[in-house]
């Protein structure tokens, strides 16, 4: 299979990590490799560690990063959690010129949804299928009869008391305001009982870091909807950004 093998990258709040990823078994070949994200998390800072980690690997295919905002055809489209200079910048081309390697660009909730649809806790379902992913904000994607919305961010809902649902219930609230698990999972339960009465999925999967620590909030949700946690966990942005990268044939040409 041409490309088979291809450098996963994720952009994270606090870590930009990567690794090569097997695309028909969806796993690491390799220990993934983290460097800190950098403070402010610019244009350039963000490619010169993307180089670094193609470098780490003495990586010659294609890369696929998984990017924390709206992403258009390897447009940049918002910077809710990023720096504001990311808008409208072509981070696939960006990346290209850097490397000089062949490069796909999209959200990063849409990447680990595409991994756990294909090799995860989503497989073979045929409804829809919404994941959650909880971390310094909320990211969601939605799948209907196995294939993707783009670019969702109803994370930015707005909730009855007037916020926005990530400034409510993002992992980093959670931290920042020492909300207990069953304080947070409370209010996690709002939102997810607002995501149930708009879309009625099938199934609900939590991704994040708090997908990591289920026990501490599962009992304290009422939603009617099936939830399960995701099970790749922190490697599935990595793994769907490789699967994205070999599905999009346009960036061999």
């Amino acid at each position: 299979m041409k490309y088979r093998h291809i450098l996963g990258i994720d952009f994270g709040g606090s870590g930009i990590k990567g690794a090569p990823v097997d695309t028909k078994k969806g796993y690491l070949t390799a220990d993934r490799y983290r460097i800190p994200t950098p403070l402010p998390a610019t244009p350039e800072g963000v490619t010169d560690v993307i180089y670094k980690i193609v470098k780490h690997f003495k990586w010659k295919g294609p890369v696929g990063l998984a990017f924390p905002a709206v992403v258009m055809n390897g447009i940049v489209k918002t910077a809710s959690n990023i720096d504001k200079n990311w808008i409208g910048i072509n981070a696939s081309e960006l990346i290209i010129n850097k490397t000089g390697l062949p490069a796909y660009v999209l959200n990063d909730a849409d990447a680990a949804g595409m991994a756990a649809m294909k090799f995860g806790a989503g497989k073979g379902k045929k409804g829809s299928v919404l994941l959650i992913t909880v971390g310094t904000g909320i990211g969601t994607v939605l799948f209907t009869k196995g294939k993707l919305v783009q670019n969702t961010e109803l994370g930015h809902l707005y909730l009855k008391s007037g916020i926005e649902a990530e400034d409510y219930t993002s992992d980093a609230v959670r931290q920042k305001e020492g909300l207990d698990w069953e304080e947070w999972a409370k209010r996690f339960d709002i939102y997810l009982n607002e995501m149930e009465k708009l879309f009625w999925p099938e199934l609900i999967i939590i991704g994040g870091g708090v997908s990591k620590k289920p026990k501490k909030f599962l009992s304290h949700l009422t939603v009617k909807t099936k939830i399960i946690m995701a099970k790749a966990k922190n490697e599935a942005g990595i793994i769907g950004a490789a699967l994205a990268t070999r599905a999009n044939r346009d960036i061999f040409k």
